[in-house]
């Protein structure tokens, strides 16, 4: 049975009236044609301080989700698996570190947090648990979105691609901005939402109800892999 379309993590914040302002944006939810899986900033920058509590790991590492992060570590394998089973095609994205990809001395970046102008690039690797394969593709990026001023609407309609689905961090930020910028391509966007996080509980939630209802199909991981399970038994027959 389908679940209700209000049925994520924004239930216990968004009050019944606010439900029903948006009751309008209420349709069906679902996993678009030709999907390839793109992930949003899975680089080790995130993951500092280990698993804990953001406001302790903050103190050290402004860059980390902390706990949030971490927890969306499994999820998140189990989605790739079943996008490599599936054999959808797979991109990354993550900041552009490189010298010679920044003019003199302007600080390109995708927030406006105080940050250094060079980026240590060993924080902006994949890291281990999702690491690239043969024929996945890294989008390196400037901005917030994994879109702008990148190769990757090229690369997917290339491939014929119809749709996305998304997962990574942060929710409020580079997931938001590439989710807005998928659809204004004109691609069906799925995120993920055991798979994607945020530094703010608050944040993630109240960006995942706001581009649901006007962007994007939130949907959970379950949902996700079932269509991709059934994706690899097609391949397979």
């Amino acid at each position: 049975m389908a679940r209700d379309f209000e049925d994520h993590c924004w239930k216990d914040l968004m009050p019944p009236e606010m439900l029903a302002l948006y009751q309008s944006y209420a349709r069906t939810l679902f996993v678009g044609p030709s999907p390839a899986l793109v992930a949003i900033d899975l680089y080790e920058s995130v993951y500092q301080g280990g698993n804990k509590p953001v406001m302790e790991v903050a103190k050290t590492y402004p860059g980390s989700c902390g706990e949030n992060a971490w927890k969306a570590i499994e999820p998140t394998k189990m989605l790739f698996a079943a996008a490599r089973a599936a054999g959808i095609p797979i991109f990354y994205s993550t900041g552009d570190t490189r010298p010679e990809s920044h003019p003199g001395q302007v600080n390109v970046s995708a927030t406006k947090r105080r940050t250094k102008a060079m980026r240590d690039p060993a924080m902006y690797a994949i890291r281990p648990e999702f690491k690239p394969q043969q024929g996945d593709v890294v989008i390196f990026k400037q901005r917030a979105s994994a879109f702008f001023g990148t190769p990757l609407v090229a690369h997917l309609n290339q491939l014929g691609i119809q749709s996305v689905i998304m997962c990574g961090e942060s929710t409020s930020g580079c997931v938001r901005a590439s989710a807005v910028d998928a659809f204004s391509f004109g691609y069906h966007v799925t995120l993920v939402e055991e798979c994607c996080f945020d530094r703010s509980d608050i944040s993630h939630k109240v960006n995942l109800f706001d581009m649901h209802h006007k962007y994007c199909d939130v949907m959970h991981l379950d949902e996700v892999i079932a269509h991709l399970d059934g994706m690899a038994v097609r391949k397979a027959g």
